[in-house]
Parts: C-alpha cells; sequence; structure tokens
C-alpha cells in the first residue's frame, strides 16, 4: 500500500517491457481487521490496519503517476469474490497466424509502385479494391505516408485491406508524425509531412478523421507464426519481441540511437541487428538499403523507392525478395544509400569478420533435423576454438568439415586386419542390400571449394583478394603450403568444371567436392617418414644383419635353415611392405605431379546434392576428368543379397 513497496515491482515490470497493473482491494476496516485475526503468522490490531488504509487512499491518485497502466478498484467484499481473472494474449501476439505472408516494406506515399509490387506478388487489383492470393495476407511495414506524390490512395488501399482482413499493418515514425499533425499538434512539417497534409487537404473530413483513428489504432510489432517471424518498423531486440510498453513502441518505431549525429545531421543508429541473436526472423524497414539483405536471422526492407530506388517485399515463409523499381524519384535522401559499389561485401559478411564469444564458449545443446540434443562441453568447445583460431583457413570457406570413417570390425581370418566381409554384413543388417566398392587411391582427403571467378568467391563467402577457392584438410587447415602452387591447382579445377559446362548445368558460381589427393606423401610426408619409413627401415636393418650371421652360421655348419628360411621371408615381407607404401609417394615438384580424384559433388549454390544416390555422384564427376590433375575412380555396385 506504500509507493516505497510497490516500486520494485514497477521497476521489475519495465525491465521486462511488461504493463504494470494495479489491482487495488479496497474494503472496510473492520473487514481487513477480522481476517487478520484469522491468520496465524501476523497478527497485528486496529491501528495498524488504520494506518496501511490511509496510505491505500493517499495512494488512489497517484497509481497511474507512479507508472501503473491500468487500475482496478474492488470497493466491496462482493466485487472482490465475483472477480474472475483473465489472461488474454497482447494485441502483438497474433502467433496464431502462419501465413503465408507477403510482407512490404516503407512505401511513403508510391501509390503506383505498391500497385505493381502488389500485382507481381499475385494480388489482383481493382482501384482500390484488392484481392489477395488464396491463403495469403499482406503486411505492411509503415511508413505508408509522407514524401511520396499519393498519400491518400496509399492510406485507403492499406486501410481498405487491414478492415477486410487481407492485411496487417504496424505503425511507422511518419505515420504517427501524421497523426499528430491531424489532431491539431504543433509538430514541425518537414520530411515530407508538409506534403501528406496538403494532399489530404483535398480530402474529406471523415476520411481525414477515418485515417487518423487508423494510425491511433496500429500496434507497434507483431509476432506471427508460433513465435517465428517478428515485423516492426524499424526493428524488434529479442528481448522486446511480444513484450509491451513505452520503450517496445519507442523502439519499433524509431529503432535505437547511439545519441550522436552523422555528417547529414542525422541520428547515428545503434546496429542492434549486428547483435541480434534471436531464433525468430525479424523483418523491418525504417532505414533505406541499397539492396535488401539478410544478417543474423534479420533483414531491411526499405530499399528507398521514395528516393529513386525500390519497392520490396518479402515472401514469407519463402524469404524470397521480390522487387520493382521506382518509377520516379520523389524525394532527395538527406543521406545518400544508393552507393555505387559493385566491390561492396554484404551486410552479413562485414559482420562475420567478427566472432563473438559467447557464440561458441560454454556448454551447448544444439538440436539439428537429423539428431537432437546435441551436446557440446565447455572443455571441447574451448579446444575447438583455440585450434581453429590457430590452425584454421578463413572460416569463410569453412562451409563442411568431413566426419571421422569407422572401419569395420576386425576380421577373424588369419591373414586379415580387415575384410570386406565384416563390412558387408553390417550393412545387411541395417537393411542396405546394395553397396559401392571404390578403387583405393591411398592419397589424403581434401576438401576443394572452387569459384568461377573472384567475384564469385567475394559475393558467396565474403573473402576478398583469396583468390578462387581454398584446398583444405579434414581437419580445417589449409592443404598447401605453397600459394601460387594452390592457385594453379584450383585454376585447373575450374577449367575443368567450364569444359563440362557445369557451372550454367547447376546454375551456380561456385562447387564443393570431397575428393583424395595423391600422392600420399604430398601432405603426409612426416606421417610416412615417422611411422611407415622408419618401420621399414628399422626392419631390413635388423633382418639383414640378423639373416647375414645366420648365412655365416651356416656355412660353419650350423643346422639353421629353418630359421634362416623364415627371417628370410620376413625379409621379402618386409620389402613387400615398403614396396607397398612407396607406391604411393612420389615427389611433387609442380603440379604436374598432382592427381585429384573426386568421389562427392557435395554442394552448388542453393542445393545440397547428399539426396542423390553415389553412382549419380560418381557419373557427374566422371566428366570433369581432364586426363592431367583429375582422375577417375574405379567403382562397383555390389547387390548384398546376390551370395555368389
Amino acid at each position: 500500500v506504500q509507493a516505497a513497496g510497490r516500486k520494485h515491482l514497477i521497476n521489475l515490470a519495465r525491465q521486462y517491457h511488461a504493463l504494470p497493473v494495479a489491482i487495488v482491494l479496497d474494503v472496510p476496516d473492520r473487514v481487513s481487521y477480522d481476517r487478520n485475526q484469522l491468520r496465524e503468522d501476523r497478527n497485528f490490531g486496529m491501528h495498524v490496519i488504520k494506518r496501511q488504509r490511509g496510505d491505500l487512499k493517499r495512494s488512489l491518485k497517484n497509481l497511474k503517476r507512479e507508472g501503473f497502466r491500468r487500475v482496478l478498484h474492488l470497493r466491496s467484499v462482493e466485487q472482490i469474490e465475483t472477480v474472475e481473472i483473465i489472461r488474454e494474449p497482447l494485441w502483438n501476439n497474433r502467433q496464431d497466424e502462419h501465413g503465408p505472408f507477403d510482407i512490404i516494406g516503407d512505401i511513403h506515399g508510391c501509390f503506383d509502385e505498391l500497385v505493381l509490387l502488389l500485382e507481381q506478388l499475385g494480388y489482383q487489383v481493382d482501384g482500390l479494391q484488392v484481392t489477395p492470393p488464396a491463403g495469403r495476407k499482406a503486411v505492411f511495414l509503415g511508413d505508408l505516408v509522407d514524401r511520396g506524390p499519393k498519400t491518400p490512395q496509399v492510406l485507403k488501399l492499406v486501410m481498405g485491406m487491414v478492415v477486410a482482413g487481407t492485411a496487417i499493418c504496424v505503425p511507422g515514425n511518419h505515420d504517427i508524425k501524421l497523426k499528430r499533425a491531424l489532431e491539431g499538434r504543433n509538430v514541425q512539417r518537414t520530411h515530407g509531412l508538409a506534403e501528406s497534409m496538403e494532399q489530404l487537404e483535398a480530402e474529406s473530413p471523415e476520411f481525414r478523421q477515418q485515417a487518423h483513428d487508423f494510425i491511433e489504432g496500429l500496434v507497434s510489432h507483431y509476432v506471427l507464426d508460433d513465435g517465428k517471424l517478428v515485423v516492426a518498423h524499424a526493428g524488434m531486440r529479442e528481448d522486446m519481441a511480444g513484450r509491451a510498453s513505452g520503450k517496445v513502441r519507442e523502439f519499433a518505431l524509431y529503432g535505437e540511437t547511439t545519441g550522436e549525429t552523422d555528417e547529414f545531421g542525422l541520428p547515428v543508429r545503434h546496429n542492434w541487428a549486428a547483435e541480434y541473436r534471436g531464433k525468430a526472423t525479424v523483418v523491418y524497414g525504417h532505414t533505406p538499403v541499397p539492396t535488401a539483405e539478410w544478417l543474423n536471422h534479420t533483414i531491411n526492407i526499405d530499399t528507398g523507392c521514395v528516393f529513386g530506388g525500390a519497392l520490396t517485399a518479402l515472401r514469407y515463409p519463402e524469404n524470397e525478395v521480390v522487387s520493382v523499381d521506382a518509377l520516379a524519384q520523389y524525394a532527395e535522401p538527406a543521406r545518400p544509400f544508393l552507393l555505387d559499389d559493385k566491390m561492396a561485401l554484404s551486410a552479413q559478411h562485414q559482420h562475420d569478420d567478427v566472432l563473438d564469444i559467447a557464440d561458441v564458449t560454454g556448454k551447448r545443446i544444439i538440436n539439428t533435423r537429423l539428431r537432437p540434443n546435441i551436446t557440446i562441453n565447455e572443455e571441447n568447445a574451448i579446444t575447438a576454438l583455440e585450434i581453429m583460431s590457430r590452425f584454421a583457413v578463413n572460416p569463410k570457406w569453412l562451409i563442411y568439415l568431413p566426419p571421422t570413417m569407422s572401419p569395420p570390425e576386425t576380421s577373424p581370418l588369419e591373414t586379415y586386419l580387415e575384410h570386406p566381409a565384416e563390412a558387408f554384413d553390417y550393412y545387411r543388417r541395417n537393411g542396405v542390400l546394395q553397396v559401392i566398392c571404390e578403387e583405393k587411391h591411398m592419397g589424403s582427403r581434401a576438401i576443394v571449394v572452387v569459384c568461377k571467378d573472384e567475384d564469385a568467391a567475394r559475393e558467396r563467402f565474403g573473402v576478398v583478394d583469396e583468390g578462387i577457392g581454398i584446398v583444405y584438410t579434414r581437419t580445417g587447415r589449409r592443404f598447401f603450403n605453397e600459394l601460387g602452387l594452390e592457385a594453379q591447382f584450383l585454376l585447373r579445377v575450374r577449367d575443368a568444371i567450364s569444359s563440362a559446362d557445369y557451372w550454367q548445368q547447376f546454375d551456380t558460381t561456385w562447387m564443393l567436392l570431397d575428393c583424395e589427393l595423391m600422392p600420399w606423401s604430398a601432405k603426409a610426408q612426416g606421417l610416412l617418414e615417422s611411422q611407415y619409413a622408419a618401420v621399414g627401415a628399422s626392419a631390413n636393418a635388423a633382418i639383414g644383419e640378423a639373416i647375414s650371421v645366420m648365412q655365416t652360421a651356416s656355412a660353419n655348419g650350423a643346422d639353421i635353415a629353418p630359421l634362416l628360411e623364415k627371417f628370410q621371408t620376413r625379409q621379402t615381407q618386409v620389402a613387400q611392405y615398403v614396396d607397398a607404401y612407396r607406391n604411393y609417394c612420389w615427389p611433387v615438384n609442380s603440379i604436374d605431379d598432382l592427381k585429384l580424384a573426386p568421389f562427392h559433388l557435395l554442394a552448388t549454390e542453393g542445393v545440397t546434392h547428399v539426396d542423390k544416390p553415389h553412382p549419380w555422384h560418381m557419373e557427374t564427376l566422371s566428366k570433369l576428368v581432364s586426363g592431367d590433375l583429375l582422375m577417375l575412380t574405379n567403382h562397383k555396385i555390389i547387390d548384398l543379397t546376390d551370395e555368389a
């Protein structure tokens, strides 16, 4: 009943962007006293009740001033006993609407372009009457008015669609300013407001009142499609989405500023989208951009139609951007935004140069389409971060890392460690009745990302001055230490793709290949020297010396023929062992000494090819074989139901 006691509750509501509501239980002193006597934990006299009631009466007139949005005053026991508290969704909660939606950016009075865009989206427009495609609904992101030539027509069309239930609309800052002007308030008629008021003067007073009431009834933002989609004029932070407060409404209308102004006299906006980590897609406008670009599950679709840019819509859930060019430039932007810089990186690529450590540290649980609840422990995440930071290639290239291969069960045959029979049995038990056996090249696993040109590398991967691609190992490290050799290698792969006409056939500017690169010694020289060659050299030296001693002893009459024969057999096996790994080793002095055997076409633009049967991959990649660098992989299809 005291203001100090309520203050922390109001602060809690403000912290979490909730609307505090006060329910006042105003009952007679005697009722309060009698009920208090029934409490065993707190028993105090009438003087305390009277003091608290005095505090209550003094508080009543100040509750709204303290910050309570609504005050419900219950003045009797009868009223209290008949009260039923019903939870109602906030006005911005429309999660039960699943679309599909056509979300349209800032219109600013560009009626003709709006009609063209609606028609391109499949809507039928007859004057101001609009019929949507079956099941679809338009969503307008505000700033319907100002600067453009036909503000009244835009208002009439949008208002009609909202009334008909074929559209949703949120307010923009220009719309709110127009509402205040229609109320007769003293607002500066700048940034196109004067033109809007002049155009509306030609309309009837009834329409001006309707326009005012329409704007006044608009809700700051909406949460749609089970929380997967948020629409707001200037965007919405994750912690504010679906909440209701003055700060939420202000953010939805104006975004977030730093308090500074730029050289054009405009407020410097804080890039909230760069820090957004929410799962919901946020679609917004407010600040004109040259093209609609994605950044952290957000997209700004205000492409400055009124300034000579385009009017843009996002089709949801397809995430398809649809635009129509402006028919004219109706206003001059205060800050230039149509920058002619074809070399510029996208917003996402620019942002991806900075790693947020919170995204990759700590225990994390990841859900994928194939397997839910994959736990990454903190110590594993830290180790991976260190390795990737110190040794890996540019993370923008790392679009795939191959899984570790699982060996088959140990063979029961005495002369084999592994045998295909165990692998066949495993697949047969798991219902796989057809397998492909491929020639063993015995090289090193190589992931090859190759682009059509450096422009494609910049546009798709956001890398600049790093060539047309990269070759890296299964652990994400650069395969070639010599960048010149890598560049020649990638050029030959690109030329093979061009010769097969695959850029056009797959409608792509890049490819991801999973390959084996020979010789083995090109990458595993250290392993060969320390493990395989060392074993061969020591075995040859030891067995050769032993055989020499045995031969001398045999010549002196010692009966050691069986032992000598055993060691000679062992010497032959050692020679075979050395020859086995030497077959996969040869000096690499130029690119002509390398061989690449691709066995998977993993991805091209917009498509992953994991759904294709493996024979498709082998046949497709066989057309890349150029005779010098790329080589075929011989393979056979085995029917596991055929016992023969």
